[in-house]
């Protein structure tokens, strides 16, 4: 992900002399650096001070020793977590009570700039370093924001979980179309073009995705006959059964994530 926030920055115009990154692995830093021609270090330095925004892409369970690094001391940077799960107030803790956070949860897409992030930020945040905070992450797709930073499990659940029920899908339409006959590359091909292009209409054609349904359906259609079964199964129910579990299991790591351990 920081990969992808980097290549965005700098292919949308942003100065690639103007970001450092701190990178612990040797091989990642090599990496970075012949990629995206940034300055790549091990450890905070004087680049390190002297900006005025930090992007934590880490892993959760690294965060803590990673923040240990910068001593506590952050002085007036806007910090910016692209950690999954560990809540701002965990993050505001292990930085010595720093608020100036902005929370983010960006989901896989985001690897090819097609992304979308949901945002959440401490009331100290100013108008100003919102806007920067969702410039920077708009470099990776779309932005969103939540007034609620409990609001951001179902975010983890819709978007940052999303494109593996979207995934699931075309595997599915795919394996379905195996069984009733079609050859396995012509069954893909259908069934990830089909989401693919569905997808792009839904976003160009300003119609709700209800509206394009039921264009789709005709009376006493094919479309009708796949769409009674799914409503005798009762999939929708389900479905939201496993948003549910996705959402709640998105707030029970946040309580294992922000212990001191």
């Amino acid at each position: 992900m920081a990969s992808a926030l980097i290549g965005g920055l700098i292919a949308k115009g942003f100065d690639a002399a103007a970001i450092s990154v701190i990178e612990v692995s040797s091989g990642a830093r090599e990496r970075l650096a012949a990629r995206h021609r940034v300055r790549v270090s091990t450890a905070p330095d004087a680049a390190t001070q002297e900006s005025d925004t930090l992007v934590l892409a880490v892993k959760p369970q690294d965060m803590k020793a990673a923040l240990a690094a910068l001593g506590g001391k952050v002085d007036a940077k806007l910090v910016i977590s692209v950690a999954a799960g560990l809540r701002l107030a965990d993050l505001s803790r292990w930085l010595g009570g720093h608020a100036r956070l902005v929370r983010c949860m960006p989901n896989m897409p985001a690897l090819i700039g097609a992304g979308i992030t949901g945002l959440y930020a401490l009331p100290a945040v100013s108008v100003e370093e919102r806007t920067r905070a969702a410039s920077i992450l708009a470099a990776v797709g779309e932005v969103v924001w939540v007034e609620d930073e409990a609001l951001l499990d179902p975010v983890t659940a819709v978007s940052a979980s999303g494109p593996a029920y979207v995934f699931w899908f075309i595997e599915q339409l795919a394996l379905a179309g195996e069984k009733l006959g079609l050859p396995p590359d012509v069954a893909g091909k259908l069934a990830l073009h089909t989401v693919l292009g569905a997808a792009k209409l839904a976003a160009q054609s300003g119609e709700a995705p209800g509206t394009l349904r039921e264009q789709v359906t005709s009376k006493g259609g094919t479309t009708e006959a796949a769409l009674r079964v799914f409503a005798e199964e009762r999939l929708a129910e389900r479905f939201m059964r496993a948003l549910e579990a996705a959402s709640r299991r998105g707030a029970e790591l946040g309580e294992q994530l922000g212990k001191d351990r």
